[in-house]
């Protein structure tokens, strides 16, 4: 090859991809993708309870034909409850809200768009019981899946708590299949994530609350525990149960009584358990 056509092929302009640390992209650059699903809410009971939580800022609202014929009453009592300027139904079918969703996300041919509810710490949940005589929280570790988390927080709902806690490393996020298995409780009961349970728990204590382990090799049950006054519930994951330093946290701890063969619940079901313990009025001795 001449030294003229090296020249030549040396002056041209770069046609593949540039080269050079300069052009590499950036590992943040992917990062911190955002699925475009993200945000969504989806299912009768979530989106309707969201659609009429003032606290809710709420962007696009879709709803499929028949969804919209079965349920216009609800959608616009929804509507009039929940904040200024709520979003006019946008009706599509069925499978363009599937492409809008996550795979899989049985949306009942309803969806919303939403931003997050303010958030709010565990001091918040302090204050909030500060003059009550009874209250309720529960505090879940190590809880990763998000439909546990949600039918958590819907036996919270049903049975007055006034928060769920969850540890921020590894949650789920508060929207999607949560809100769905939560069937409205996100809107009803807090959702508090916090970096270190432990720490969490040392202030519940300090505002006035009793913290109440469930671990099956407590030796008291939980009937036979005293559940009054502020209470905190702190369960652990299936299988694993409570963390060392979240169970040396706790005042006490309590089991829940099982037939013989079986050593643990699933998550939401012992909240379901414990939560209806600690909320039902205790029965009185009858006059003899």
């Amino acid at each position: 090859m001449s030294l003229n056509s090296d020249k030549r092929r040396r002056g041209r302009p770069h046609r593949g991809r540039p080269k050079g640390p300069e052009f590499r992209p950036k590992p943040t650059e992917t990062r911190h993708f955002r699925p475009s699903w993200e945000g969504w809410l989806y299912g009768r009971h979530a989106v309707l309870a969201a659609l009429a939580n003032p606290a809710r800022t709420c962007r696009r609202l879709v709803v499929s034909p028949e969804f919209l014929a079965q349920h216009q009453a609800a959608i616009g009592k929804a509507l009039a409850a929940g904040g200024p300027s709520p979003p006019a139904p946008q009706t599509l079918p069925r499978s363009e809200i599937d492409r809008l969703l996550a795979d899989g996300a049985a949306h009942q041919g309803i969806a919303l768009l939403a931003d997050p509810l303010p958030e709010l710490a565990v001091e918040d949940i302090c204050r909030r019981a500060a003059e009550r005589a009874r209250a309720r929280v529960v505090v879940l570790d190590q809880a990763t899946d998000p439909r546990n988390v949600g039918a958590a927080m819907r036996a919270a709902a049903a049975f007055a708590a006034e928060a769920v806690i969850i540890q921020d490393r590894h949650a789920p996020p508060a929207g999607g299949a949560l809100a769905k298995a939560a069937s409205g409780a996100l809107e009803r009961v807090a959702l508090v994530r916090t970096v270190n349970l432990a720490r969490a728990l040392g202030l519940l204590k300090k505002a006035g609350f009793w913290c109440v382990g469930l671990d099956a090799r407590a030796e008291s049950t939980l009937g036979q525990t005293d559940l009054t006054g502020k209470i905190v519930l702190v369960l652990g994951a299936e299988g694993e149960g409570l963390r060392r330093l979240t169970r040396d946290s706790c005042d006490l701890l309590a089991k829940i009584p099982m037939a013989e063969g079986c050593d643990s619940l699933n998550l939401a079901s012992a909240a379901a358990i414990a939560l209806y313990e600690a909320f039902r009025p205790k029965p009185t001795p009858r006059d003899a």
